[in-house]
């Protein structure tokens, strides 16, 4: 019986390089830092700063589309009349084509939970949606670099506009 399974370990190590050629070069899992512009507003309370955070995911092909799950770690230096956009988490799922050799196009939606304190140092969480677009290029190093816009909305009336670039590697 161990003999059988050794076996078939050594065949489907010797595979895998096979299974990686067919693979298109925007799949498998991924880790990349973001930055960009953060536009934040409310009624009256209208802020601009800057989005910086990390995420994680993982893509994979299916019938020439490329689908995939995603988790993001964010903050903000919005700061305006005592409010604070503070961290942002985000879950959620994209749907993609390679529109050229290892170039992504794709969009995205999930939920998103960002908190919001004021001077006091009192704040709360605000649960929303958040949708985007973007395009992602993968370089033979498996460095790859992405733009992409999305727009979240919040409880309570929250919105959020951001335009980011992100700079990751996928292993």
């Amino acid at each position: 019986m161990l003999k059988y399974a050794a076996i078939a370990a050594v065949a489907l190590i010797g595979a895998t390089p096979a299974f990686a050629a067919d693979a298109p070069a925007v799949t498998g899992g991924r880790v990349e830092v973001i930055a960009g512009w953060d536009h934040v507003a409310n009624g009256g309370f209208k802020d601009d700063g800057i989005a910086f955070g990390v995420a994680a995911g993982y893509d994979f092909e299916v019938s020439g589309t490329i689908l995939g799950i995603e988790g993001e770690v964010a903050d903000s230096t919005v700061k305006k009349f005592g409010l604070k956009a503070g961290r942002d988490l985000y879950v959620g799922a994209r749907i993609g084509v390679e529109v050229a050799p290892a170039t992504l196009a794709y969009a995205k939606i999930g939920y998103t939970n960002a908190r919001v304190t004021c001077g006091s140092g009192c704040g709360t969480n605000l649960d929303g949606i958040r949708a985007g677009a973007g395009v992602e290029h993968q370089f033979a190093s498996r460095i790859y670099v992405k733009g992409e816009y999305r727009y979240s909305n919040y409880q309570f009336g929250f919105s959020r506009h951001q335009l980011v670039a992100g700079v990751g590697i996928r292993f």
